[in-house]
């Protein structure tokens, strides 16, 4: 995590959670900054979430589509499992 006076994150508490829950720096990083460290805003965060339906059932053209919006690279020659994979772990 970020440390000393220039840190960003504005809920430490729930990016080092996030980050023993195995979330990249980055990904962690930015689900804490969106809930700003408020309970509203955490409330606010989590109804965000769980919108889409698992990878699994997604087509693969989907997961490409996904990947590219998530700015991933070296999708387009991937199978529909390293797809999903991808996407978890970006």
């Amino acid at each position: 995590m970020p440390r000393g006076k220039d840190s960003r994150l504005k809920d430490p508490e729930m990016y080092e959670a996030l980050r023993k829950d195995g979330a990249s720096k980055e990904k962690a990083a930015r689900i804490s900054n969106a809930a700003g460290g408020t309970t509203s805003g955490r409330r606010q965060t989590a109804q965000k979430g769980g919108e889409s339906g698992s990878y699994d059932e997604w087509t693969v053209p989907e997961l490409k589509k996904r990947a590219k919006e998530l700015g991933l690279t070296g999708y387009s020659k991937k199978n529909k499992q390293a797809l999903i994979d991808a996407l978890r772990n970006h």
